[in-house]
This record gives structure tokens, sequence and C-alpha cells, in this order.
């Protein structure tokens, strides 16, 4: 099988969350090649003329698609997979549909709730409604992933919410908005597209070793992107729950079966919860083509289910063929 593996155009000294896509593309093409196919790689650009020409020169069976960003902002990730619609060519992963959806949060909020998951409140600018200054919230991008502008100042009584909110505005671009903050564990849940319908791995909990009393317990864009940092050194993922807390572990697979239902979602996805004291999940985000690098997530997710990396980058290739 031939595979083009479709990834972000970015420079090599671009920053660590940037290069991502290049180590995923780097090594999504070697499980691929590793397993027999024939991988080749290379950029995508938001031009029809120039994508039609990159595809006529690699004639893939099937892209695999690991385009995190176009322009530089994740919200134009949906161009990859419109224009490979467009050309009727196999892809892994997310629909344009499905990107347009999740990566708007605050819309992605709106569908959660309309179909019934909990997810925390939450409000956005210019106008504000519903913002109580006496609860805390965090502030976040409305349409970004990778943490951006995540840091232990996000987390801001509703008081300060647009002021934290302009500041991001001015450091980052783009839109924010801000959600009820809940105090409690997080679970970043993989769940990928299977025959007997969406197949959710082993329950992975993001655990806060050693946090220093009044630091906001949250997975910083420090945490995923600085080493030798404290939020990267102090924060670590986990396993167990399912067989550790029967009960909570079923409302979580639950939650995730319903999203990925509700959202209609293909390929692979990620889905995070906060749990409260009093054990509840509550839906935060939904993020389709979650990274796929043999170090992230949602990898060793799949380590923990039994799949191998080489094995689950076959599996996902092998999906979209089969549509």
């Amino acid at each position: 099988m031939r595979v083009l593996v479709l990834h972000s155009d970015v420079a090599p000294d671009a920053p660590a969350d940037e290069q991502d896509t290049l180590y995923s593309a780097e090594a999504v093409a070697g499980a691929l090649e590793k397993l027999g196919h024939q991988a080749t790689r290379a950029a995508f650009a938001p031009d029809m003329a120039f994508l039609k020409a990159l595809l006529e020169r690699h004639r893939p069976d099937v892209v695999f698609n690991v385009v995190e960003s176009v322009f530089g902002a994740g919200i134009y990730s949906s161009l990859a997979p419109a224009m490979l619609d467009r050309l009727g060519v196999p892809y892994t992963g997310a629909t344009a549909a499905h990107f347009a959806a999740t990566t708007d949060k605050p819309f992605a909020k709106n569908i959660l709730r309309g179909g019934g998951l909990s997810t925390p409140d939450w409000c956005a600018g210019p106008d504000w409604s519903g913002l109580d200054g006496d609860r805390s919230y965090i502030v976040k991008a409305a349409d970004e992933d990778s943490s951006v502008g995540i840091d232990e100042l996000s987390v801001v009584p509703g008081s300060q919410v647009r002021a934290r909110a302009e500041d991001c505005r001015r450091r980052y671009g783009g839109r924010w908005f801000a959600e009820s903050y809940v105090d409690g564990r997080e679970f970043n849940i993989a769940v990928m597209a299977d025959e007997g319908g969406p197949r959710v791995f082993p329950l992975a909990e993001m655990c806060f070793e050693k946090w220093p009393e009044g630091k906001p317990k949250l997975v910083s864009f420090g945490a995923k992107w600085e080493e030798d940092t404290f939020d990267w050194n102090s924060t670590a993922r986990r396993f167990g729950a399912e067989s550790e807390e029967p009960e909570l572990g079923a409302a979580l697979i639950a939650a995730t079966k319903t999203t990925w239902s509700l959202f209609s979602l293909s390929g692979y996805a990620r889905v995070d919860f906060r749990v409260d004291p009093d054990g509840k999940p509550w839906v935060l985000e939904i993020n389709p083509n979650c990274c796929i690098s043999p170090d992230a997530g949602f990898a060793a997710a799949a380590e923990q289910a039994g799949i191998p990396y080489d094995e689950l980058i076959g599996r996902v290739a092998m999906a979209a063929l089969r549509g």
C-alpha cells in the first residue's frame, strides 16, 4: 500500500508544539514502512492546484493526515480533510465537519450540553453573559489546542476574566473564553473506531505530583512542551482507574462513547474530562486526530490495550481504506 503522510508546513526551528507534527509524521512513516507499506511525507498547503500536483506525484492509496495547523493556527486544520474530500482521496481520521465542530470549543460545549452531557459552565466575549464575579474560571483559547496560553495564571476569579482574556488575545491572538474551573482530577481518554463501534482504550489520568498548595492543577503548556520545568516533571500519566474505581470508570467510558456518537466521530480521538470531588465527570473538550506520536497519550493508551505502536498506525491506515 502506498501512503502519503501529510503534515503541517512548519519550519525546522519552529517551537516544540509546532514541530510535533514533523515528529508524528516521521514516526508514522517509519511504522508504516516496518509493516511493509510504501510511505512518503509531504507538507500540506491550502492550495488546490498544489495538492492535486502532490497527489499526482505520490499517487497514494490513502493519505495519513497529521496536519495539526494551517497558517500556524489549529482553527484551520479542517482545510486538509475538506480538500481531500473534494478530490475523493481516502484519508485517516476526522472529517472537516468533525474539526469544525470540535475545534471551536464553546460551540462544541453547546453540542455536548444539548446532547445531555455535563460540561462546565462557560461564557465568552464580548458580552461575557453569565459571568459570575465570585466564581473561579479558567481562561482558554476558544479555537486552539496544545494548551496554548495555559499556565498557573490561567485560573482567575470572574472579576479578572476580561483582563486575562484580553492579555491572552494580545499575546497569542485568536478568541478566548472562560470556563468554570473544576478543581478535581483530570482524565484524557483515547477512543478509536472499531468494527463493533467506538473502542475506549484504558483510562489515562493526569496526576499532579507534589503540587504546591494554591497552584491550579492544570496540564499547562509547560507540562506538554517545556522540558526541565516543574510542570513537565510533576505531571504524570497513570492508568488503572477502571479496575480500582469501577463506578467512575464506567461513567467515564459511557460519557466517552456518548461524546463519540454525538459528534459522529471517525478515526481516533481523545476526550478530556475533569472529575469533581463528588466523583462526577465533566467533559471539557474533544480532540479529533489527537497527537499520534509514539510518546503521546493516545499511543500510551493503545499500548496499555495491547496494541504496539506500529500495529496502531497500521490499523488507522487500513480503517481509512475501508471507509
